[in-house]
């Protein structure tokens, strides 16, 4: 199957003032391929509207949500020019897509992405499962839930080199799409190592889109985004205020529910050390009139060959904020950077990976 990318586009009234057909970061004519995605620069993450859910005893998401804000943070989304929705079945167990479902149906204006590969065992442990079998009948749940006849853009949740290489997933993804169940598919790649999948996906030239952890903390993504820019695959950037670390709003004395997966990924260290690491940078920002959580977002968005970018989402202000996250350019934001200690952050997200 060839990779098809992401078309991005900007809305013409976006706060960055600027014309608006975007593919990998770059402004571009309209893509003459009527399989091509056109999804929006700024998507929305539907994990947190997924809601509490525990894998034995540990949290696998935000706490607790409530729908009808869910609900109206979709439609106010939708309204404000988002068209890109990001969810998973594993997310608040299937209770994610299941609003999405509700709320956009299966509307052709929308572009739907969820994932598969995560289930529970009897004991309530997690368990990753990339069989055919499982990913046929998951495939048809996530179907249901959402409520479309096809699955936009159906990604491997984090699977591994070995479950790749073993064929049984990819060569299932393809009689998927073949059957017209799925548009496109691709992989959602582990948030500190992204590499060794994401080679050998190119190297088969067979996925059509990569989901990876950017934001200014975490930069381990950057070497695959650029192959992936090169070989016309589409990238989705998630985390991009890493669970709202890098909005600026959360201090070391902030306390998470015992349902909110926060609770033991963000601890108070973490916190204070991104806080005094950043702080130069988000007064700078702050002197043009830029939150540290627009300069989070224009980031992301000034690496060439982001396709999309897709910070949760759970209220309809959220929604709004983010839509118009684009506070400034790449040159800029580069100005910026430049007080951020790369060592300081490289050594701020190992400590990340102790925690999961």
């Amino acid at each position: 199957m060839k990779p098809f990318g992401f078309l991005s586009y900007m809305p013409q009234d976006s706060s960055c003032g600027k014309i608006t057909e975007w593919l990998f970061g770059q402004m571009v004519m309209k893509s003459s391929s009527s399989t091509d995605l056109r999804v929006s620069v700024i998507g929305f993450g539907a994990w947190a509207i997924g809601g509490p859910a525990m894998a034995g005893d540990i949290p696998i998401g935000r706490g607790p949500a409530d729908d009808d804000t869910s609900r109206a943070a979709i439609r106010t989304a939708v309204e404000h020019g988002i068209n890109f929705f990001d969810t998973a079945d594993f997310y608040g167990l299937g209770h994610s897509e299941a609003l999405i479902g509700e709320v956009i149906g299966n509307s052709d204006k929308v572009v739907v992405a969820t994932k598969v590969g995560h289930r529970l065992n009897e004991d309530g442990s997690i368990a990753l499962d990339y069989s055919s079998k499982h990913l046929r009948a998951a495939c048809e749940r996530s179907l249901q839930r959402l409520r479309r006849d096809a699955i936009d853009l159906y990604q491997l949740h984090s699977a591994k080199l070995s479950h790749l290489e073993d064929g049984e997933c990819l060569a299932e993804l393809d009689k998927l799409r073949q059957a017209g169940k799925i548009r496109h598919w691709g992989i959602s790649l582990n948030t500190f190592s992204p590499d060794a999948e994401a080679d050998f996906l190119l190297s088969l030239g067979v996925a059509s889109g990569f989901q990876v952890v950017l934001n200014i903390l975490n930069r381990r993504s950057l070497a695959v985004i650029e192959r992936a820019r090169r070989a016309g695959v589409g990238v989705i950037a998630r985390m991009p205020l890493q669970f709202g670390l890098l909005s600026g709003t959360m201090t070391s004395d902030r306390r998470f529910a015992r349902e909110d997966h926060r609770s033991f990924r963000l601890t108070p260290e973490i916190i204070d050390r991104a806080r005094t690491l950043l702080e130069p940078a988000w007064r700078a920002a702050s002197e043009a009139g830029v939150s540290p959580a627009q300069l989070a977002m224009s980031y992301v968005a000034s690496v060439p060959g982001v396709s999309t970018i897709i910070p949760g989402i759970r209220t309809p202000e959220q929604a709004r904020e983010n839509a118009n996250a684009i506070a400034v350019d790449g040159d800029r934001v580069r100005e910026w950077m430049r007080l951020v200690s790369d060592v300081e952050a490289a050594e701020i997200v190992s400590l990340m990976r102790t925690r999961g």
